[in-house]
């Protein structure tokens, strides 16, 4: 019985050819990763949401479309308020039996350290220039009317608070302080003045005095001093 070399047989098979694949193989290939990259955009897509979705979220995020959590803010009590209004119409309106007064000024409404007054801006809708430079001297300024809206008609759009001919203006309160000083100092200088005048005699007349006691008596009181309309 015969034998045969395997390893001549193994030699003697041909050898596989490298190089390019066969047209059917490359044909496989192509489709193979045309497959692939297919699939791989699909992938893609399906990560990136859609305008819809997109729309979706936000509306879902909208503080708007969300339910109210708080409950709503519960209306003033009806008394509470009432008696809050009368209370500021008192201040401003003062006593119902006297007549409106169209100058009075809350003492509330006054700033700290000022001092308000209402001063001549025209006299028979005439204005006068040279007192609105002594006012402007002496310290006066006037008050602005965004400060105090309601002192003037809803839409008002002027710059400063008039009433009847008058402007509403201001001035430190130290300053006016200083200048109610002076005007007492200046009416006891003219009292004393008087007093004076009035114990002299003339010459060639008798002595107005009756055993050192002055025969002029002036009477003299004290009363509330009005405001100076300097």
């Amino acid at each position: 019985m015969e034998t045969t070399d395997t390893t001549q047989i193994a030699d003697a098979a041909p050898a596989k050819k490298r190089g390019r694949p066969s047209g059917k193989l490359a044909k496989a290939a192509r489709e193979a990763k045309a497959a692939e990259k297919l699939t791989d955009q699909a992938s893609s897509a399906a990560e990136v949401p859609s305008i819809a979705e997109i729309s979706r979220s936000v509306m879902r995020d909208d503080p708007s479309d969300r339910p109210e959590m708080r409950p709503m803010m519960r209306e003033e009590d009806p008394r509470v308020r009432a008696a809050r209004r009368a209370a500021e119409l008192r201040d401003h309106l003062g006593s119902m039996d006297e007549s409106p007064d169209d100058f009075y000024i809350p003492p509330s409404d006054l700033p700290p350290g000022w001092t308000y007054e209402w001063k001549r801006k025209t006299l028979l809708g005439q204005e006068d220039p040279a007192y609105q430079v002594q006012l402007a001297q002496r310290g006066w300024e006037a008050v602005p009317a965004y400060r105090h809206p309601s002192y003037m008609p809803v839409g008002y759009k002027g710059a400063t608070i008039e009433r009847k001919g008058m402007i509403l203006m201001e001035r430190p309160l130290e300053i006016t302080q200083e200048a109610r000083d002076f005007e007492i100092r200046k009416a006891r200088n003219q009292v004393r003045q008087k007093e004076a005048q009035l114990a002299g005699a003339p010459d060639g007349q008798f002595e107005r005095n009756n055993k050192d006691s002055s025969l002029v008596k002036v009477k003299k009181s004290y009363e509330a001093m009005p405001i100076p309309k300097d």
